[in-house]
């Protein structure tokens, strides 16, 4: 009796282990067979997100867009997307130079990313730009572009392929923003700022859309780490713990690959709000609107803490 019984969490830990693999295979299968055919943009799709994406759509059969600011490293990400495909089962990928920071320029990209296909089943905004500098440092200009690349240049071109979804009573958009849409951390105000706008845009639009079956996601995720962990350096002054462990885990980062696997799943599952972060990000939202004059505290101590480091440098 007791050896029977002594193997059956045994028993039961390799059953859930192969219900859970069977799951994953057949999920990954419906991946590729529910994008197949789809008209399937994606902003900054040279970036390491953006290419993996452009890999993961590609393998599913999708009708490709490729939008990016260079022209070289879209024909090279066509190559690595062409060369060992199937033409039977794939199909190539049309490019599209976008550049947000060129707003005026924006119209004629709505225009030329439609024509390609005549239609968008689904939008992937992907491109951003990261600063991280005290506010009076960060001039107006730097400000402007920053907004342009992460908030006027997404929901402009939302705007542009909304009118073929709305026709077609379907499609879907994808924002791909970062936790810093939803809690701000110091030096990263103008970021911070455009990534709440961003995500403030694409909430309201997500409501005024629905009604026409169109799915808007917003994907909120921590830092992207596509480098290897850097090398142990010297000691220096230890800052408060506790903002210092909230500071790592804030800034420890999702791979590419990862966070391309997500997007494909939201895609997939129709997911309209998605967050990849670590436990302490989570609890820190929380505290935000729970407890804000604690976690105002936590990372004004951090703030000390890093201007006492460099003082003592």
């Amino acid at each position: 009796m007791s050896l029977s019984s002594a193997m059956v969490l045994p028993l039961l830990i390799v059953v859930a282990a192969g219900v859970y693999y069977i799951y994953n295979e057949v999920m990954q299968f419906m991946s590729k067979s529910l994008v197949r055919n789809k008209v399937v943009v994606i902003t900054d799709a040279v970036s390491g997100v953006g290419t993996e994406c452009a890999h993961l759509f590609h393998k599913g059969g999708a009708r490709l867009i490729l939008c990016g600011t260079s022209w070289d490293k879209l024909e090279s990400l066509y190559d690595s997307l062409t060369n060992d495909a199937d033409p039977r089962e794939t199909f190539a990928p049309k490019l599209v130079i976008v550049d947000f920071s060129d707003m005026p320029s924006m119209e004629e990209v709505v225009a030329e990313v439609v024509d390609c296909y005549g239609c968008v089943d689904v939008l992937i905004c992907n491109s951003s730009v990261k600063l991280k500098a005290p506010v009076q440092s960060v001039s107006l200009e730097v400000d402007r572009n920053i907004m342009d690349i992460n908030y006027f240049g997404p929901s402009t071109l939302a705007k542009g392929v909304l009118p073929t979804m709305i026709s077609r009573r379907s499609g879907h958009i994808v924002l791909v923003n970062s936790i810093q849409g939803r809690l701000a951390i110091p030096f990263r105000s103008s970021y911070a700022a455009s990534k709440h706008a961003a995500q403030a845009f694409f909430d309201c639009l997500r409501a005024e859309v629905e009604e026409y079956g169109i799915v808007v996601s917003t994907i909120s995720h921590t830092f992207i780490n596509a480098s290897e962990p850097p090398p142990v350096e010297e000691a220096s002054p230890k800052p408060n713990p506790l903002s210092a462990f909230i500071a790592k885990q804030m800034t420890h980062g999702v791979r590419p690959s990862v966070l391309a696997d997500e997007i494909m799943q939201t895609v997939n599952r129709k997911r309209t709000e998605v967050m990849l972060a670590h436990p302490i990000p989570r609890v820190a939202l929380y505290l935000r609107s729970l407890i804000p004059s604690f976690l105002f505290a936590v990372l004004g101590a951090g703030v000390k803490d890093s201007v006492l480091a460099e003082q003592m440098q």
